[in-house]
């Protein structure tokens, strides 16, 4: 896959993961625009990391207008504009909600995804970031995020868990999963390089990549 030749581009990953670190350098390789979750724009969410039970929909509901609102542009997505690279994809918002939200909850969750949800153009590539709970927990902790402190490591954990069955069944896109306990993407040149001789050495629909393969 000639990676510079893909119009869109998204890097997922549970929260620690390392996605919104790597979709800044792919976009700055390949002269695309960023689209990026912004988490400190949702008013619930330092609310939600304190009482889940209580803020969990809210929090779901403004982050899924957020993402709407950022999509609807990619909906004219042609040739004549430059590339995009996003932190998040859409498809993967009911995760969180099966996650957080109790039944009925999540019954109004899932109505309002399918009225705002916009047609949007199947990514390029998914790239999806994953690494053991207690690396995303040590990452969480040394960004110090004030909100994210409150973060339990089960939930942490809960999350991964469900990443990982959400992608086991994932095929709208090519799908590279990266192994990313090992990766510095942003402070080592050679990982990033690795990770970029991976893409274009991909023939499959799904492939993986970890420290020490090309």
């Amino acid at each position: 896959m000639d990676i510079a030749t893909c119009r869109y581009v998204v890097v997922e990953g549970p929260i620690g993961a390392g996605k919104t670190s790597l979709a800044r350098e792919l976009a700055t390789r390949l002269g695309a625009d960023t689209l990026l979750e912004r988490p400190e724009d949702n008013p619930f969410l330092a609310r939600f990391y304190e009482d889940m039970t209580r803020y969990a929909l809210p929090t779901q509901l403004n982050f899924l207008f957020q993402r709407a609102d950022q999509l609807r542009a990619l909906a004219q997505l042609d040739m004549f504009r430059r590339p995009t690279v996003a932190d998040f994809l859409l498809d993967k918002d009911p995760l969180f909600a099966r996650l957080n939200l109790n039944d009925d909850e999540y019954a109004l969750y899932d109505k309002v995804f399918r009225h705002l949800k916009p047609q949007t153009p199947v990514p390029d590539l998914v790239v999806y970031l994953q690494a053991p709970v207690a690396t995303l927990v040590e990452r969480v902790e040394r960004r110090g995020v004030g909100y994210e402190r409150a973060i339990p490591a089960e939930y942490l954990a809960r999350v991964a868990d469900s990443y990982t069955r959400f992608f086991y069944a994932y095929d709208e896109a090519p799908l590279l999963i990266v192994n990313s306990e090992r990766l510095n993407f942003v402070d080592n040149a050679e990982h990033f390089e690795l990770l970029l001789a991976r893409v274009a050495s991909m023939r499959g629909q799904r492939e993986f990549f970890n420290l020490g393969q090309a």
